[in-house]
């Protein structure tokens, strides 16, 4: 047993020779990267579950874990810890279930899922066999899904929100956060309420915007398509969430629905004040709006996983020059720097070209802008 997880002990106070069995229920992104996290260490044994079969035999053959079921009794038969990684909408199902199971006397249950109150209201409310549920939301993602885009550095420096109820045991709670420590993230606690109401302003609420944004664009496009001729680049950027898996947010606002009615009567108002400052000419107002708005945007931490993926990217000046966009991309790829996209900008005879570059990866994008500052061209974040 290693020495990290020591304290995993039986009631004499000898530390248990046998594994600590992990269950994770719907091995995608969050539930993929989680299992790649805990899978190979010490002491660990890491069982995935998916209601299809052919999604079990992939789990195994891409060694995300170490053996894979369709069936929730056998998944959750002696695990000490299980991941319920579903979407929000058959959380309480698979809670449900769990409940009419013989689990493991102090096993702890926890979720992934970007609302916390319903499921721990739920989860409250049933038997759970002498096990604990604790609500948890590991604040990370993608613009990737499935278990193909599982990772084990998904997690690294993201924040982790534990919900646990009032009656939730200390000891499940640190034995928890002792557990997701392995995935290098920073790990949070507050109620179940306060975390769907700041989730709800930061990430639900600007995905409606983007949603509702890009539909209004679009139903002028029908009779004007210089719309969206015109709306790329920074249009696009800053609708990318708008672009997100539609059942998943379905399930997630209305599971919200309380948090984002309020959110957007509030956001209607806000607009409305705006319109206001733009009906009375005031050009103070609209100042002191933008003013205010870039004063908060500076204090936030630039180099912190969150709910909505951060673009790596970097701007590079480059000559019109014949083969120079190639020579980047060699030059990068020679240094071993994956670049998952390149976009010109700006490039006509006789001035200088824009390239955007972008990563995955925030380390490729400083080994990318490094290396070519180093070799003489100009770089803007």
């Amino acid at each position: 047993m290693s020495g990290e997880f020591s304290d995993f002990a039986e009631p004499n106070g000898n530390a248990s020779q046998s594994q600590i069995k992990i269950a994770i229920f719907g091995v995608g992104l969050i539930g993929g990267s989680l299992a790649l996290c805990f899978k190979g260490k010490p002491g660990f044994e890491v069982v995935g579950h998916s209601i299809n079969a052919a999604s079990t035999e992939k789990y195994v053959a891409r060694g995300v874990v170490d053996s894979a079921t369709t069936s929730i009794a056998e998944a959750a038969k002696d695990a000490d810890f299980l991941f319920l990684c579903v979407p929000v909408g058959k959380l309480e199902a698979y809670v449900d279930e769990l409940s009419r199971l013989p689990l493991k006397p102090g096993c702890i249950i926890t979720d992934v899922g970007s609302t916390k109150a319903s499921i721990v209201r739920y989860a409250s409310k049933l038997q759970l066999q002498g096990s604990v549920f604790i609500g948890g939301h590991p604040m990370a993602g993608s613009e990737r899904s499935g278990v193909e885009a599982a990772s084990l550095h998904l997690l690294e420096n993201a924040y982790y929100v534990l919900t646990p109820s009032e009656g939730a045991p200390e000891e499940a709670i640190t034995k928890l956060e002792k557990l997701l420590k392995l995935t290098r993230a920073h790990i949070v606690r507050t109620d179940a309420a306060q975390h769907d109401d700041i989730v709800g302003a930061i990430s639900h609420l600007p995905h409606m915007i983007a949603v509702a944004l890009v539909n209004q664009i679009a139903g002028y496009n029908e009779t004007n398509e210089l719309y969206r001729t015109l709306a790329a680049g920074g249009f696009r950027d800053i609708t990318r969430i708008a672009s997100s898996d539609p059942y998943i947010w379905r399930d997630i606002l209305l599971n919200n629905r309380d948090v984002m009615l309020k959110l957007v009567t509030e956001w209607q108002e806000g607009m409305g004040q705006f319109a206001d400052l733009v009906s009375r000419e005031d050009g103070d107002g609209i100042v002191d709006a933008f003013r205010r708005a870039g004063d908060f945007r500076s204090q936030l931490p630039e180099r912190r996983k969150g709910m909505i993926t951060s673009l790596y990217e970097c701007y590079v000046d480059v000559p019109d020059h014949p083969g120079i966009i190639g020579k980047i991309a060699t030059d990068l790829g020679q240094a071993k720097i994956n670049l998952s996209n390149l976009q010109i900008i700006e490039s006509r005879e006789d001035v200088p070209g824009v390239l955007r570059l972008s990563f995955k990866q925030e380390d490729d994008l400083d080994r990318a802008t490094a290396l070519l500052q180093s070799i003489g061209y100009d770089v803007h974040m």
